[in-house]
């Protein structure tokens, strides 16, 4: 990769002491782990916006489609300030080539989701959003948000890592300029891990990628974009990943004695049982096709990804 994985990040989460109480919420993986290998841009919508620290405590509050940012002691209503700083809060990220964002659980102005939305009963309905991070997300509905709790669950943490470091990936194909072939290598390289994440998809971009002479490159690299990015929201499942490596298996098929035929094909059933990780039948696939020098397959990031992909995938 030639460009950094930078990713949006609420401030409180690497330690800084922008909590409505001063305080923080520092979370050691995002510091300590997975801050090494990415470039943060730090975010807190409270205090960016022009709130003190420490500050009263807010609430959203009204109809949970359109709710008012609201400070729960004074009823001091802070929806036209964090709407204003927003408009032109996002429209400065748009230049930063974001691949990700991480943003605080439960938070009025941070949340990704499930954030309580008062009404008239005084009973909340959790089924509210973060005021910005919502509006981050209806500005770059493709780029992968999650919150610092969800990322401890390692499927969902697997997800959001591959997500952003295969977003950087096409930023980078990007950078060498548009063309048509570059597209076509992209596609060749990655065509494992699509098929991993579902075959509609996976079939969709394919069809696109073969009438690329049919497009203005502008619009092919959008299509191929948001195809991109959907795909990849979809659960790589125990069962798809085994399908993906069946379809490596064909290529190697010739190449193994029974014996080793055998061994493969026990170890890609015992995943799709979930049995084993997924790391026990990758590894063993990408070291045939090493040894066999397979080069179809020694290109698929989905066998090879980056060293840090890799470990953060598998970080415990």
């Amino acid at each position: 990769m030639s460009g950094p994985v930078r990713i949006l990040v609420s401030s409180c989460l690497l330690g800084e002491k922008v909590r409505y109480d001063g305080g923080h919420k520092r979370d050691p993986f995002l510091v300590d782990t997975l801050g090494q290998f990415v470039e943060y841009v730090p975010v807190c919508p409270e205090v960016e916006c022009g709130l003190p620290t420490p500050r009263e405590a807010m609430h959203l509050v009204g109809n949970p489609a359109d709710p008012h940012l609201v400070a729960i002691k004074t009823d001091a209503d802070c929806t036209g300030r964090m709407k204003r700083w927003a408009h032109g809060k996002l429209s400065e990220l748009e230049g930063l080539e974001l691949c990700g964002y991480i943003c605080k659980k439960g938070s009025p102005s941070s949340g990704m989701e499930r954030v309580p939305v008062y009404g008239g009963s005084g009973i909340p309905s959790r089924v509210g959003a973060g005021m910005f991070t919502k509006a981050f997300m209806e500005r770059f509905p493709l780029i992968p948000v999650e919150e610092e709790g969800r990322l401890r669950n390692p499927d969902l943490r697997e997800r959001f890592v591959v997500r952003m470091f295969t977003l950087r990936r096409f930023r980078d194909a990007i950078r060498r300029g548009r063309a048509r072939g570059t597209l076509v290598e992209f596609h060749t390289s990655h065509k494992l891990l699509l098929l991993a994440h579902g075959r509609p998809l996976y079939a969709e971009m394919g069809k696109l990628v073969a009438r690329a002479k049919e497009l203005p490159l502008e619009e092919l690299y959008r299509r191929y974009q948001r195809l991109l990015l959907e795909a990849l929201r979809r659960r790589a499942t125990p069962a798809r990943c085994a399908d993906a490596l069946l379809h490596a298996m064909g290529y190697l098929r010739p190449l193994l004695s029974p014996d080793e035929k055998r061994e493969l094909l026990e170890a890609i059933e015992q995943h799709r049982n979930r049995l084993t990780p997924l790391v026990v039948p990758v590894t063993l696939t990408r070291h045939y096709a090493r040894k066999f020098d397979v080069v179809y397959l020694n290109r698929q990031a989905f066998l090879n990804p980056h060293p840090v992909e890799r470990m953060l995938q598998n970080h415990v």
